[in-house]
């Protein structure tokens, strides 16, 4: 039962949801309790109701591809998620009751259907999760793991492992940051190289896992093990005591309670990816359509204010570091860089031109990128994009910065509505760690969240600079 492959479960919860209905209906229905004006539909209610506990298991992470989950932590997400979805379902029952004038205490039957639901699913998912330890316990679909660092806490957690074989995780042995090391072995794993081998020793061995165990002056070294290892296929862990290191850029995990961060874990499941893409071509053809008419006149208005053209194009980095052309609406006056050249802004930019500024201050000069996004180039949300000249700067100055170049950019995004427009390396530094936030924790809840805050900053005139 391979843990990447979250299949079985989609099947023991359609069994069991569908089930529950079927329970429920037969009860309410079939057992002749109950009075109807008109007799319920079977069918298209269940599907319906199944497509509701899909959604509301996915968004909250019951089909994250995990394994060994602890079975404690999946019934207690199981409880609070079918809980709310359940009063969720009371309330919609309700509100169609009292359109129609009807007054009846059988709305509340909705929580014996709750009930049944609740131990169908728990009943299949536990014994799901059964049937998955046993099998990693027997050996079955283990994975390769080796340990970064040799010191009293990864030797821990190296016997930690060795204790909870319902982990699924073969531990091969240690990789040293220091020579000195190499060679030396405890509890029967050795030190079978140092971690500039690292990319080798992952390939050689089908390393599937890699836990990260440094002292906490070793930060340097921390980014380099992650970059190394990130055209791998393999999982990253650190212990909890590197996570300020990394501010933001980890998501916390419990494995049977261990205590393991993962790192650079998937950024999105591919039905968020393809939601996503769908709102972005559906609100940027709305927007552009009737925003059509502030176009033309903010294109009019630039062009009487200063000689030019109205519109911006520029070259900007996107996913996976892909050069694309920025539109924007100019709000510098004409060849702006033609003597500096690539500059940032700054507050007070003398570049910047009268209707520039308030354009900047509500933000409709990056109302032009919407074809951006329709064309597929940029997402509504995400990192915004930078020039290739301050990409590779940047990357320079920055251990980690490319990291930002694993999402489409955005034309908004959580370092834009959490700190101010960059005017130095410090800036950009600061809002790098929004942005590697947003890239760990990126979902259509996440999404939504910057989009409202977006539009609260843009009607609270809260633009480039306060």
């Amino acid at each position: 039962m391979n843990k990447n492959k979250p299949y079985i479960i989609f099947v023991f919860d359609f069994i069991a949801i569908n089930f529950a209905w079927l329970i429920f209906f037969y009860f309410r229905v079939q057992t002749g309790l109950f009075d109807f004006v008109i007799m319920p539909a079977f069918l298209i209610p269940m599907f319906v109701v199944y497509c509701f506990w899909l959604i509301i298991f996915t968004f909250v992470g019951m089909y994250k591809t995990w394994f060994a989950s602890s079975r404690f932590d999946e019934i207690s997400t199981l409880f609070k998620s079918s809980f709310i979805g359940v009063l969720v379902l009371f309330f919609l029952i309700f509100i169609d009751d009292v359109s129609h004038g009807v007054d009846s205490p059988n709305r509340f039957l909705i929580f014996i259907y709750w009930g049944v639901l609740f131990l169908l699913v728990s009943i299949g998912r536990v014994t799901v999760r059964s049937i998955q330890r046993n099998l990693l316990i027997k050996g079955i679909g283990r994975r390769n793991t080796i340990i970064v660092g040799f010191n009293n806490k990864s030797k821990e957690i190296g016997d930690e492992i060795k204790l909870h074989p319902a982990l699924g995780l073969d531990v091969v042995g240690f990789l040293a940051v220091k020579n000195e090391n190499l060679g030396k072995e405890h509890n029967g794993q050795k030190v079978i190289d140092n971690i500039e081998k690292i990319s080798k020793v992952i390939d050689e061995l089908n390393i599937k896992e890699v836990i990260i165990v440094l002292e906490t002056h070793q930060e340097d070294t921390l980014i380099d093990i992650i970059s190394k290892c990130e055209s791998k296929n393999v999982g990253l862990k650190i212990a909890p005591d590197l996570y300020e290191i990394l501010s933001g850029q980890a998501r916390t995990a419990q494995l049977y309670g261990f205590p393991l961060i993962d790192i650079n874990p998937q950024l999105m499941p591919e039905w968020e990816k393809k939601i996503k893409r769908i709102l972005d071509i559906v609100i940027s053809f709305i927007a552009l359509i009737i925003s059509s008419p502030i176009i033309l006149l903010m294109a009019l208005a630039i062009r009487i204010d200063t000689p030019g053209s109205a519109f911006f194009r520029q070259e900007r980095c996107g996913k996976n570091g892909k050069v694309f052309k920025l539109f924007k609406f100019r709000s510098m006056y004409d060849d702006a860089e033609k003597l500096s050249g690539p500059v940032w802004s700054q507050k007070n930019d003398p570049r910047v031109t009268r209707v520039g500024k308030f354009i900047r201050k509500i933000r409709l000069d990056e109302l032009p990128q919407m074809i951006n996004v329709l064309k597929g180039e940029m997402s509504l949300v995400g990192p915004r994009p930078e020039r290739p000249f301050f990409v590779e700067k940047l990357a320079e100055e920055i251990p980690y910065y490319k990291r930002r170049l694993k999402v489409k950019p955005g034309i908004t995004g959580w370092a834009q509505v959490k700190h101010k427009y960059d005017e130095s390396v410090e800036d950009v530094k600061t809002k790098l760690r929004f942005d590697l936030f947003y890239i760990e924790n990126m979902s259509l809840r996440m999404d939504f969240k910057i989009l409202f805050r977006t539009i609260f900053v843009v009607f609270l005139g809260k633009g480039h600079y306060d």
